[in-house]
């Protein structure tokens, strides 16, 4: 597929599924990837995309009979599949490098090794716990919830990647490079639209609290590692979820 013969939006859409999902998409050209800075706007549509499949997997398994708790495991385990549990992996290193290291250096190697220690094991175990319980309230409401929810976590990963530097030279939020301040803006517009369409005004509280979410992370990545990394954007979706999650629970329950 040359990109000069399709639409910049549709490139951008298949740049963002092809990093942020394991969807058997349409190859992309290396040349390609010249737009992956500019394509981070698209990044809660894939959100909604992934949320959507993960939900009628959810629904199927209600239809027939299940309970809710065991619908949200199956969902949960649909999500990690169609995203090969990349989130999930980046909130464990984070949770490793900024609490098992005691300087800059330190942090970042920890954070780079395969190995998951006790801070990052404790870490998954907390936020799949809290997202588990929040599907299980939420699925008998339907599947809109887990598109919203989907949809405006993924937005939060180009604000801080707008607002904090690298904190390497090399990994995968380093190739990727920078969104400048508007594909950031306009990913949290879209990522709004979707999500208002899903929950209605609920949307909005739930994107309020995930940036609330994403600036107290980028704070303290500034602090710990001074930028942020690909794990570091993994943690800010799965964080970010955890507490638009809550809203919903508040708001739609």
């Amino acid at each position: 597929m040359k990109t000069d013969k399709i639409p910049f939006w549709l490139t951008d859409l298949l740049l963002a599924g092809s990093l942020l999902s394991r969807l058997p998409l349409p190859h992309v050209p290396d040349t390609a990837f010249e737009r992956a800075a500019h394509a981070c706007w698209a990044y809660p549509v894939v959100g909604a995309v992934i949320g959507g499949l993960a939900g009628i997997a959810a629904s199927i398994l209600l239809a027939m009979g299940l309970p809710a708790v065991f619908a949200a495991g199956g969902l949960l385990a649909v999500l990690m599949l169609l995203t090969g549990s990349m989130h999930e992996d980046g909130l464990g290193d984070t949770a490793d490098g900024f609490w098992g290291g005691f300087d800059r250096a330190r942090r970042l190697e920890i954070m780079k090794d395969s190995q998951t220690g006790t801070y990052g094991i404790l870490a998954l175990l907390i936020v799949t716990g809290l997202r588990w319980s929040a599907y299980a309230a939420l699925l008998p409401l339907g599947l809109w919830s887990v598109v919203a929810a989907a949809t405006l976590s993924r937005a939060m990963m180009p604000c801080m990647m707008a607002a904090l530097p690298h904190a390497r030279e090399a990994g995968l939020s380093q190739s990727v490079g920078r969104p400048d301040a508007p594909t950031a803006v306009l990913g949290l517009g879209t990522a709004l639209l979707l999500a208002g369409l899903c929950v209605g005004g609920a949307a909005i509280g739930g994107l309020l609290v995930a940036l609330a979410v994403t600036g107290a992370l980028g704070w303290l990545a500034h602090r710990k590692i001074g930028g942020q990394t690909g794990d570091v954007l993994g943690a800010t979706q799965q964080l970010a979820e955890v507490g638009i999650l809550a809203v919903f629970v508040l708001l739609l329950t």
